[in-house]
């Protein structure tokens, strides 16, 4: 079977229990950061720099050996665990960037059907690597690559990732391409969120457990870069 283009090339062993536990919360993590960043940059035309190239940089981690290794470390999706934890509690939570998040997970299942759009991602993938070995990571050239592919693949799907925020921004050819390649890193996340046995109904039947878990990552990854 021709492993996902968006997924690590050696697969991660699948959960056979359905608790939550800190891989899925991670993952799920990485997913409310890339949607979050959608957000700020659709309302602001900026977004957080940092979270930002953590999230464009999971999109190349092909072969990554575990899931923090995706992201690089745990401290880089502390932006995603915040969002998650206040979608969970029930506190602050950003109605578009939760909405966001649940369709990207949608969209996932959409092109995990459709093998053709899954091979002209690797393809993209791939050659966008290029880019980013000879123009750097966070070059407009690969962003351009990025949100080109997105828009020929993942925009051409159901349901499709509605975007709200400031029209004077979205406007923008350079901000429309950031918050595609943001989306593009969401969809990435879904995947390793599914791939780990991730199911959207967990989020609500292990709420506190995700919560807890959650917290205990953001509360370790601000120890350890302090």
């Amino acid at each position: 079977m021709q492993p996902h283009p968006l997924s690590p090339l050696s697969p991660f062993p699948v959960f056979e229990a359905f608790a939550m536990n800190e891989e899925r919360v991670l993952a799920l993590a990485g997913l409310f950061q890339a949607t979050t960043l959608a957000q700020q940059l659709a309302n602001d035309g900026r977004c957080d720099d940092i979270a930002m190239a953590a999230s464009m940089a999971s999109v190349f981690r092909i072969d990554a050996p575990s899931v923090v290794g995706v992201f690089g470390d745990v401290a880089a999706v502390r932006l995603g665990l915040r969002q998650l934890i206040a979608l969970l509690d029930e506190s602050n939570r950003d109605v578009a960037v939760t909405r966001m998040a649940f369709t990207v997970m949608r969209l996932e299942r959409s092109l995990s059907r459709r093998s053709d759009l899954l091979d002209r991602l690797q393809q993209g993938i791939v050659a966008s690597q290029r880019q980013v070995e000879h123009f750097g990571p966070d070059s407009p050239q690969v962003m351009k690559r990025l949100a080109d592919l997105y828009a020929s693949t993942l925009s051409t799907l159901k349901p499709r990732v509605m975007v709200t925020g400031n029209p004077q921004q979205l406007q923008q050819p350079a901000v429309v391409e950031k918050v595609r390649t943001s989306l593009l890193a969401a969809v990435r996340s879904a995947v390793l969120w599914r791939q780990l046995g991730g199911r959207q109904w967990q989020l609500l039947l292990y709420r506190k457990q995700c919560s807890m878990l959650a917290r205990g990552l953001l509360t370790g990854s601000t120890i350890n870069n302090t």
